[in-house]
């Protein structure tokens, strides 16, 4: 079933992981996106929740993966938050904590404007 979420981000953390990328990576990134924002079931091979209301978009180029992380703020608004290249089977404790961190930050700042 089609969806049209509305995709959006907080602060600068998603852009300044995906300056980083080379355009091809950034392109398979967009996809995964993309795919959120339009789909209403994704395929666990992309999303998975991690903990606490977290989710990880999986994008994979070349062997290379990447991850970044979104909650929904409501019904159908994604926020994405930090990305990183993934190197090993498990998402890194330190990355989900610091996702964690961004998204009680922006809980916070939320409820004061």
């Amino acid at each position: 079933m089609e969806t049209n979420r509305k995709i959006r981000v907080y602060k600068t953390y998603f852009q300044e992981f995906m300056a980083t990328l080379t355009p091809e990576q950034r392109r398979k990134v967009n996809y995964s996106i993309d795919m959120l924002k339009t789909q209403d079931r994704v395929s666990t091979k992309f999303v998975k929740h991690i903990r606490d209301g977290l989710f990880e978009l999986r994008a994979e180029y070349e062997g290379n993966i990447f991850r970044v992380f979104f909650i929904f703020d409501g019904n159908d608004i994604i926020v994405l938050f930090s990305g990183f290249q993934k190197k090993t089977q498990q998402t890194p404790e330190r990355e989900i904590k610091k996702a964690l961190a961004i998204k009680k930050e922006y809980y916070g700042t939320k409820g004061s404007k």
